[in-house]
């Protein structure tokens, strides 16, 4: 929370800052700027840009630059607000009576003197704003530090929902209505859980064109220090990766690439200790296997593959709890015995769970009964609603790509 608030203040003093020197600056070319010149534009545009730095924070705080095109509605509200009640403030003070007369020069601003600061407010809040924004958020934190011992702090990728989110991919399921701006919120109080774990985030840019990138976990995995760009399954989805490389290898990750005609999801892909299960199924196909594990064993990993046929990924079928037994719900999955140790949960949406820690998992709250056995084992249970991305067959591991160490 407090990274959010210091994002939302610096992008906002970063906005607030530029479109009030640059507004200064086309109004008063450098050549024949005086002083006298630059005190009056400045007295003048100061009060719109204090009470647009205010706003612009607001909506920072709020999430409003986590998409451009909320980042555009919110600056075209943020910088027209800004303008009205900062001009007549100005109006005011300068000793007018405040009148439907002020009221009516206020609103003439917007097309006179004001249409410039409008127009650079608007360009600056989804350029400047949005990067400052997110580089901020993306800084890396300092270690975590547990008595002596220092503990680098872990990681989560994630995506925010594109827009067209309800035109996403389905295989094993009906379509169904998905309320878009009920799954924003969902994915935001996701996010919020795994940051209040301990996660660092780091967001990826949002990809409208991309109804499934919100389900980022498909297009990297990550073994150790090396993240594996995969090549997904489904045709629509293959222009995903590209932004998610570009962020894991600022992280400092070395990359390798699963190519074509090899396809690898990676909600195939289901890490336990220094072995890896691999699901051959309707998105992943063996030449895709035979180039993961070609990457995999120089790493010190094993690769197991896995047949699956029942359900879209084999991570919709089995995770794995933070003691390494398989979870899964026993219709699903078609060869538990090639797990080491294998358990069986009593609902479908129960066998998905992201480690926190070596006590804790997050999971789907449609999972009760699921939620009960693993708190009967000694985990500490916590429990997010992901109910509009069930219906387009996601989960709680398929909306971030957690990186520890």
């Amino acid at each position: 929370m407090l990274r959010r608030l210091t994002a939302a203040l610096v992008s906002a003093f970063a906005v607030a800052a530029a479109t009030y020197l640059t507004t200064i600056i086309i109004f008063v070319p450098l050549s024949i700027a005086t002083q006298s010149t630059l005190s009056a534009f400045s007295d003048y545009f100061l009060p719109t840009a204090l009470v647009f730095f205010i706003l612009s924070a607001i909506a920072a705080a709020v999430s409003v630059y986590w998409r451009w095109w909320t980042a555009l509605v919110g600056a075209i509200i943020v910088t027209v607000l800004a303008i009205l009640v900062g001009s007549t403030y100005t109006f005011v003070t300068a000793g007018n009576a405040f009148s439907g007369e002020v009221v009516k020069a206020v609103f003439g601003t917007l097309i006179a003197e004001n249409f410039v600061f409008g127009i650079l407010g608007v360009v600056a809040t989804i350029t400047l704003g949005r990067y400052v924004y997110r580089r901020v958020i993306a800084v890396p934190g300092a270690p975590v530090v547990t008595g002596r011992t220092p503990k680098i702090q872990p990681v989560a990728f994630v995506r925010s929902p594109a827009s067209t989110l309800a035109d996403g991919e389905l295989t094993h399921l009906d379509r169904v209505p998905v309320d878009v701006e009920l799954a924003d919120a969902q994915w935001e109080k996701y996010v919020s859980v795994l940051e209040g774990e301990g996660f660092r985030i780091i967001e990826v840019e949002a990809a409208d064109s991309h109804p499934d990138s919100v389900f980022i976990e498909d297009t990297v995995v990550i073994l150790g220090r090396t993240a594996v760009i995969t090549s997904p399954g489904a045709e629509s989805r293959r222009g995903e990766p590209a932004a998610v490389e570009t962020d894991v290898a600022r992280h400092g990750l070395a990359v390798a690439r699963i190519s074509l005609p090899g396809t690898l999801d990676g909600g195939d892909v289901l890490k336990v200790g220094t072995t890896v299960y691999v699901g051959r199924g309707g998105r992943t196909n063996a030449e895709g296997i035979r180039q993961f594990r070609a990457i995999a064993g120089p790493l010190g990993f094993t690769v197991v593959a896995v047949p699956v046929s029942r359900v879209l990924h084999l991570k919709s079928a089995v995770t794995a709890l933070p003691d390494g037994t398989v979870i899964g719900h026993a219709p699903l999955v078609e060869h538990p015995a090639l797990f080491e140790r294998f358990l069986a949960v009593p609902e479908e949406s129960g066998a998905a769970v992201v480690v926190l820690s070596d006590d804790a998992v997050l999971m789907s709250a449609s999972a009760p009964l699921t939620a009960v056995l693993f708190e009967d084992l000694g985990y500490r249970v916590v429990t997010v609603d992901i109910s509009e991305f069930e219906k387009l067959e996601g989960c709680v591991t398929c909306l971030s790509v957690r990186v520890r160490g």
